[in-house]
């Protein structure tokens, strides 16, 4: 009976349209532009009511918190398709296959899709094309000043020793104050421009003191072996592979400098419509943190096939890396918040940025936060 109505007055309203003798493909704009005669913006009102009546099967509930739907209030998963988003540094959680394992028996599969650094993967999210993705403390803080709608779920621990400052073996470029005027390839946006400007500092050099050379890390040694650029800030695996194919030198690693690791992120509505899916995930990464920490050969012997590279600089990579997970505290807002008024007074990102208001509520990470 609704749908015989709702049909008699779509058809009342659309010939209503025809007497404006506006063509059909702009009938649309109607409803933003053009102002219709009062029965027809009386019909077209009540189509709207009848449609929105007949599409609600239950009573709008008002929520406490307009803003934001609890984690906790969700009583199963929504998805049957998780979207994740990988770079080559953590590309085990895919070849280790235990999130496949984990989700199947719910009817979830994963699809997995990686990305050369952070910032890539965290455009991606934005845009709505994956749910999650692991990323250094950066690229959070340029998205979310570019007006990006991100959530932290999970930090990881800090892995100083696996990012690095590195110059050809023959550079006259010495020490960190030698980097003056020098041409610097690194992601924009990424954990390596954070750790550029930690050792700049430390220097007693100003960013301005160098010339930034914003690439992706393909494009960076590709620079770097091109001598095109002075030196390049990178992470590992890329970092490991350098100091095997180019016997790149390291100027200096994050040791004693980056106090922080890296973040799984996911879009807000992924995660408030998931809630038991986002836990299944949050465990799986903890365990696989846990078991790669006891396993480090394993790793390496896991990962030098998939990644291209030889056994022996898989390992070096593996042996300096800190594995293990975080969950979201007011330790690490401060750590976060730090890293962002950094930027903002560098004038690297145009805004300020608040990163609480990427942050859920405690009694939300409270549902699936890792104990640790």
């Amino acid at each position: 009976m609704i749908h015989l109505i709702f049909r008699r007055l779509i058809t009342k309203w659309i010939s209503l349209i025809k007497i404006r003798n506006i063509p059909f493909n702009n009938q649309h704009k109607l409803f933003f532009s053009s102002p219709l005669p009062i029965a027809g913006a009386f019909v077209a009102g009540l189509c709207l009511s009848v449609l929105f009546a007949a599409c609600s099967s239950t009573p709008t509930v008002n929520s406490p918190n307009p803003t934001a739907t609890s984690v906790s209030n969700s009583a199963s998963s929504k998805a049957t398709v998780v979207r994740f988003g990988y770079q080559k540094s953590t590309i085990l959680i895919r070849t280790k296959g235990v999130l496949e394992k984990r989700l199947a028996p719910e009817g979830i599969t994963v699809k997995w899709t990686e990305f050369q650094a952070g910032p890539q993967l965290l455009e991606a999210m934005n845009v709505g094309s994956i749910d999650i993705g692991p990323v250094g403390e950066s690229p959070p803080i340029f998205a979310q000043a570019a007006g990006a709608s991100l959530t932290y779920v999970v930090g990881t621990a800090a892995t100083p020793a696996s990012s690095a400052i590195l110059v050809p073996q023959n550079s006259q470029i010495q020490k960190l104050s030698d980097l003056k005027g020098k041409k610097v390839a690194f992601q924009k946006g990424s954990s390596a421009h954070l750790l550029l400007v930690q050792a700049l500092e430390k220097a007693g050099l100003k960013y301005t003191d160098i010339e930034p050379k914003y690439l992706a890390p393909a494009d960076a040694r590709a620079a770097f072996v091109k001598g095109s650029v002075d030196a390049w800030v990178i992470w590992d695996p890329f970092y490991a592979a350098a100091q095997e194919a180019t016997k790149a030198r390291v100027l200096i690693d994050g040791t004693g400098i980056n106090k922080q690791g890296g973040y799984y992120l996911m879009s807000r509505k992924f995660v408030t419509e998931n809630p038991q899916t986002v836990k299944a995930i949050v465990e799986e990464i903890q365990n696989l943190e846990e078991w790669s920490k006891q396993n480090r050969e394993e790793v390496a012997k896991t990962l030098a096939p998939v990644l291209g590279i030889d056994v022996e600089t898989m390992k070096k990579a593996t042996n300096r890396r800190t594995f293990g997970v975080v969950p979201i505290d007011d330790n690490l807002i401060n750590l976060q918040q730090g890293v962002a008024d950094t930027y903002y007074k560098l004038k690297l990102i145009p805004k300020e940025v608040n990163v609480k208001d990427a942050m859920l509520t405690k009694e939300e990470y409270a549902a699936f936060s890792p104990k640790t």
